[in-house]
């Protein structure tokens, strides 16, 4: 049977082109999101950057370990430990200290993101001055890079500094540089301590010290940790690998699906060379030896290529990651071979299996039936099919009814809304034999019901012709489905947060920290140390307003050991009670806002001790454990909302947001002079609550739009080569059809017009199961946002759905039109006579 196979691939080769392309450029596709995501796994070792001249560097405890049964569970804290002054002399008798500290600065027409050190932690990144000297009195500075120049005065929210001289910027950091006694006193508190000294001899010191808790000491490649942001590449690397996971994940499926669909369609449009077969002494068993070796070589061939292609097409996606910044810079693909033997692999197991299936149903015809078969679809569902289709359709709508019962947060993850749509597209795939004759006679309906025979064709044709149709709608299928699920996800999801965060702001005015809210810095220090908010003096000039009730907060976070093995990080806002019970009307389940003090804590019903009066041991952001009340619950709503605390309890946070409610009788225009003026200097910004919402909420996370528009991208391209394929492949079948249209009377312009149509009518059948399938999953979505009490709208991207049929359509009615105009030049009596 292999020589069979391999002279039919040579006289027959136009007839596996579509298959041939079809698999190549899937195996292609998972062989770059392959190579991407194994790059995206681990970050290159980063070098010392600050303290690269530096022979020891003693950091304040960072971390927080919590002793469990199975072991300690290990956390960065948001708010690092200075070193203990008592340690520090003791490790001045060793050698000479200097004293690192960071602290975050604004300066105007200065970078983003700078920050202030003393000048005598220069030398060891080291800094060399370019121009001018070092700072000599309080308030002069140098500055790195060439944003400004020596003799320049710069206002800060430090105060006004003179520029006396600049250096390179290394590209770790944008700093100004003070005196060492001007940065005490901006600073007080001293993270890290560099010691001139033996490395050995400075552990031996810190070891035996009783202040020296959780107080490590970095020498060589450690002393990285004492850099700004240590782990940002690590970070970096997470969003890359999630979205890539999940373009990985959907693009599999997508090529996957419609691979097997194309090689499915393909071995059944033989039907009437297999009955000659049959006729000629072909037994079933070298029918499907045949097929699935023709189906063998096409795999081999089409997966070596498809691995050649996403050899090329990796480091170009890799390329506009980095570009777009999606990925750091230095984001490369590496030699990794295992996504090459993934894709290979799963490019030759979907050609055998899109061939097995066919090939037996061919094999089983008898010599008579299997020619007239070839005339009229019938058989298609078989009992293996109704089985599949049936659970996977049960599954699509029984899954999400259970997790809608017993956990809806489920459905609101990533995750849920990216897979969810998978089984009810393959169900709808499978019960296309069943779905799409009665989907097509009603959207046909009206055009056949109009003067003219066009329209009762078109409508016969497509639900006579259930594996062409069937072969056809499946890609559009995929891609409306997943541009109504990823965009409609998001969308819905997003309404929600502002819906949530709406209700609970009553607040007039908002006034967002220098930087925007929540913005911070990395300092080396930890995370979250040193970023950017108010001082004192701004929130005591902001409370002075006339008319202004004024509710200062301050981003933080806890965290808690649930089931004694769990440590969970939450993040908490600090806020004054009676002023938060001003400004913001908290969704309570349990208790009062008005309850919360210094000895208790606001939760939410995601924890797993959350009724009201009971106590519960939380961590602070510095390490710091206390037991605390709980004063009240909030609902889940959307999920990963914070915890409410005192100032007390949010140790070393700035405040960085202020809500501001207008008195009785006040002037919300004289108000909001008078915040813009008070807060001005400081680098805050002035928004009411509706143009706070606007700027603030949703926070649409870029990257995971991003990311679904790479597969959404991705999707409509494979979906546009397929039904090029497909169509170019069912066009070889409608020879006689045509001829006989044309003998029957009908002109060439008439018959064009009829393959659009039809090319149309499938792209419909298609976008209207993709939407159904879409609608299903967004209601599971909606149903349980009501559940948690976070009701909100349901978003469908209807511009986005109909983009994506419109360009199906387009690409159907061209690959449809073309082979049939080709094919018109004929003169119809050659026309009828043709041969497959």
């Amino acid at each position: 049977m292999l020589s069979v196979a391999l002279r039919t691939l040579r006289s027959r080769w136009t007839t596996f082109m579509g298959s041939f392309l079809a698999l190549s450029l899937g195996v292609g596709l998972i062989a770059t999101m392959g190579l991407a995501l194994a790059a995206s796994v681990d970050a290159p070792e980063r070098r010392p950057e600050r303290f690269a001249g530096a022979r020891a560097v003693v950091k304040g405890a960072d971390t927080l370990r919590v002793p469990t049964r199975i072991g300690d569970r290990v956390a960065k804290l948001d708010s690092p430990r200075p070193v203990p002054p008592s340690l520090a002399r003791e490790l001045a008798a060793l050698g000479r200290t200097v004293a690192d500290r960071t602290f975050a600065v604004r300066a105007e027409g200065g970078p983003a993101g700078l920050v202030g050190h003393p000048w005598s932690t220069a030398a060891f990144a080291p800094y060399r001055l370019d121009t001018g000297r070092a700072p000599r009195a309080a308030d002069e500075a140098v500055a790195t890079g060439d944003w400004t120049a020596p003799g320049r005065r710069v206002r800060t929210d430090r105060g006004t500094v003179t520029i006396v001289g600049t250096v390179r910027d290394l590209g770790f950091e944008r700093a100004l540089f003070y005196t060492d006694d001007r940065a005490a006193q901006l600073s007080p508190r001293v993270h890290q301590l560099v010691v001139d000294a033996d490395p050995g001899a400075v552990r031996e010191k810190v070891a035996g010290s009783a202040d020296a808790a959780g107080v490590r000491v970095l020498t060589g490649a450690g002393r990285k940790d004492a850099d700004a942001d240590p782990e940002r590449d690590s970070e970096a690397l997470v969003a890359v690998n999630a979205m890539l996971g999940t373009a990985a994940g959907v693009t599999g499926f997508v090529s996957v699906f419609v691979v097997a669909s194309t090689f499915a369609f393909a071995v059944a449009q033989r039907r009437r060379e297999f009955g000659l077969l049959r006729t000629a002494g072909a037994t079933p068993g070298q029918i499907r030896r045949m097929v699935l070796a023709e189906a063998m070589v096409v795999g081999v061939v089409a997966s070596a290529a498809g691995c050649a292609l996403g050899a090329r097409g990796a480091p170009l996606l890799a390329a506009w990651l980095v570009d777009g910044g999606l990925a750091p810079d230095w984001f490369a693909i590496g030699p990794h071979t295992w996504p090459y033997q993934l894709a290979f692999w799963t490019g030759l197991f979907v050609a055998l299996a899109g061939a097995v299936a066919a090939s037996r149903r061919a094999g089983r015809t008898g010599p008579v039936e299997a020619l007239r078969d070839a005339a009229v679809d019938t058989g298609t569902m078989t009992r293996g099919r109704w089985f599949l289709g049936a659970g996977l359709l049960l599954a699509g709508i029984g899954l999400p009814v259970h997790a809608l019962l017993t956990e809806p947060g489920g459905l609101l993850g990533r995750k849920s809304y990216t897979s969810g749509p998978m089984p009810l597209i393959v169900a709808c795939a499978l019960l296309a034999p069943v779905l799409v004759p009665p989907l097509a006679r009603l959207l046909a309906w009206p055009p056949a019901r109009l003067p003219g025979a066009t329209g009762l064709l078109v409508r016969e044709n497509a639900a006579a012709g259930v594996r062409r149709t069937a072969a056809v709608a499946a890609p559009v299928l995929v891609t409306v489905a997943l541009t109504g699920s990823l965009l409609g996800a998001t969308a819905t999801i997003d309404e929600a947060k502002a819906h949530e965060i709406r209700q609970r702001t009553t607040a007039d005015f908002v006034i967002s920290g220098p930087g925007g809210e929540g913005a911070g810095v990395g300092n080396g220090n930890g995370p979250g140390a040193g970023r950017p908010g108010f001082d004192a003096a701004t929130v005591e000039r902001i409370r002075r307003v006339p008319g202004a009730v004024v509710s200062p907060t301050a981003a933080s976070a806890v965290h808690v050991l649930e089931d004694g093995v769990a440590l969970i990080r939450s993040d908490a806002r600090a806020a004054d009670p009676a002023a938060l019970a001003a400004t913001a009307r908290l969704p309570l389940a349990a208790g009062r806002v008005t309850d919360l003090d210094d000895r208790s804590i606001i939760v939410t019903e995601e924890w797993e001790r959350h009724t009201v009066g009971e106590s519960v041991d939380i961590w602070r952001a510095d390490g710091t454990r206390v037991p605390l009340r709980i004063a009240a619950v909030m609902r889940i709503g959307t999920g990963g909302n914070g915890v409410y605390v005192t100032p007390r309890n949010a140790p070393g946070a700035p405040v960085d947001r202020i809500e501001v409610k207008l008195a009785a009788g006040a002037d919300a225009g004289a108000v909001a002079a008078g915040l813009r003026a008070a807060a001005g200097r400081s680098g805050g910004q002035v928004f009411t609550k509706d143009a706070w919402l606007a700027a603030s909420y949703p926070e649409a996370d870029g990257r995971t739009r991003t990311g679904f528009l790479l597969v959404l991208g991705i999707a409509l391209l494979y979906t546009g080569i397929s039904l090029a394929n497909t169509l170019v492949m069912a066009g070889s079948d409608r020879v006689r059809e045509l001829a006989a249209l044309r003998l029957a009377g009908a002109t060439a312009l008439q018959v064009l017009r009829l393959v659009a149509a039809e090319a149309l009518l499938v792209v419909a059948v298609g976008a209207v199961l993709g939407t159904l399938v879409a609608g299903i999953g967004l209601g599971g979505l909606w149903g349980a946002l009501g559940v948690l009490h976070a009701g909100s709208a349901l978003v469908l991207p209807w511009t986005a759905l109909g983009a994506a049929a419109g360009a199906c359509a387009l690409l159907a009615v061209v690959s449809a039109v073309i082979p049939a105009a080709l094919s018109l030049r004929r003169r119809p009596v050659e026309f009828a006579g043709a041969r497959e």
